[in-house]
């Protein structure tokens, strides 16, 4: 939902009987895929797209952040959803505050001016300037897990799923004064500190939607490479310039031993003959990470690579051919696309060879 890429449309905003439409069509046109589930963003950035006491209403339904659509957007997403037969994950960007370069836009509830002292402002590799709450601060990352607790609470969700952002790569983050005020745990090094950030965050949220719903699936789609093996020689024989431990300060592989997800879907977004960060090195070493473990391992495929000059994108049997290796791997339990709007575009004839694989 972020930026309007996949749902709902700039030109639906404030129509709700267009902004349905256009989910009923999209979900049709999935499920003739093959798609059983989806994963909708309903907290693309510090808002929400359901009536909310602690967030306001996402721009991303009307225009304007804290406007009310006319009707519950999560409520209608998953009803017609379940009335398919396919599972509904409540995606939420967690520390994502504000894609705006002010405050200008922001609605009088956003906590970025409810609490200016929990966001970093950075400015990322394109040069748009983002705002970030500060995972360093435990009244924020306890916002967002209040914020994420309402949805377990109210609705009937099948999942709540994570996306890969974290601490944000590749930029300047400023979190001296939080690294100074919380490092509690007396951590020398402030990479070490950071990663303890997210790993409480993690392990907090778990317990919270675990004593809420017992048996609701919790599960993350970190970066696809933990660590490459120049780094640790448990890690993957990579050459990745960005990682999710190094770089992102997420430690995917305590959360799996620890078992606080539920499942865990790496973004392996580069193909068989990458030579950089080959897919079939990274399924294996993901594979290995779940192996003894009741965490499932589902695989984040990128279908808008298709067609694209980057190695091995030139035809859709790139996506075949990786879920034909997923089948000889016992511990892959699933494919997960990014993003819909790209299967919906049918590259390369994808949809097609889908419908063949899944047999639908």
């Amino acid at each position: 939902t972020v930026y309007n890429l996949d749902w709902p449309s700039k030109a639906s905003y404030g129509d709700a009987a267009k902004q349905q439409e256009e989910y009923r069509k999209t979900l049709d046109e999935l499920q003739g895929m093959g798609i059983n589930t989806v994963f909708v963003q309903v907290r693309p950035t510090g808002d929400a797209l359901y009536p909310s006491s602690l967030v306001p209403w996402s721009k991303y339904l009307t225009g304007t952040q804290g406007q009310d659509p006319g009707y519950d957007p999560l409520a209608f997403l998953i009803e017609e959803t379940h009335d398919r037969g396919m599972r509904f994950e409540a995606w939420f960007n967690p520390f994502r505050a504000s894609v705006d370069a002010t405050t200008a836009g922001l609605a009088a509830n956003h906590v970025a001016l409810q609490h200016p002292d929990w966001v970093v402002p950075v400015q990322s590799s394109s040069g748009s300037k983002v705002t970030y709450l500060d995972p360093g601060v435990p009244d924020a990352r306890q916002h967002i897990i209040d914020a994420i607790l309402e949805v377990v609470n109210r609705y009937d969700i099948d999942g709540v799923h994570l996306d890969d952002y974290f601490y944000p790569s590749g930029v300047t983050f400023n979190d001296d004064a939080s690294f100074k005020r919380y490092n509690d745990g007396g951590f020398a090094a402030k990479a070490d500190w950071r990663r303890d950030n997210i790993n409480r965050f993690v392990r907090q949220l778990s317990e919270s939607i675990h004593a809420a719903k017992p048996k609701l699936a919790f599960g993350i789609s970190p970066f696809g490479v933990w660590r490459n093996q120049s780094a640790d020689p448990t890690g993957s024989d990579t050459k990745a310039g960005v990682t999710t431990y190094d770089s992102m300060f997420a430690d995917v592989r305590t959360w799996i031993r620890s078992g606080w997800i539920d499942y865990v879907v790496p973004q392996i977004y580069w193909s068989l003959s990458y030579k950089n960060a080959r897919y079939d090195v990274l399924a294996d070493w993901w594979a290995n990470e779940v192996r003894g473990t009741n965490v499932k391992l589902y695989i984040g495929h990128a279908p808008y690579k298709l067609g694209t000059s980057e190695a091995g994108w030139q035809s859709a049997q790139e996506i075949i051919n990786q879920l034909n290796y997923n089948k000889n791997r016992a511990e892959i339990q699933g494919d997960v696309y990014f993003s819909a709007k790209d299967l919906l575009k049918n590259p390369l004839g994808l949809a097609g060879e889908l419908r063949k694989y899944y047999g639908s």
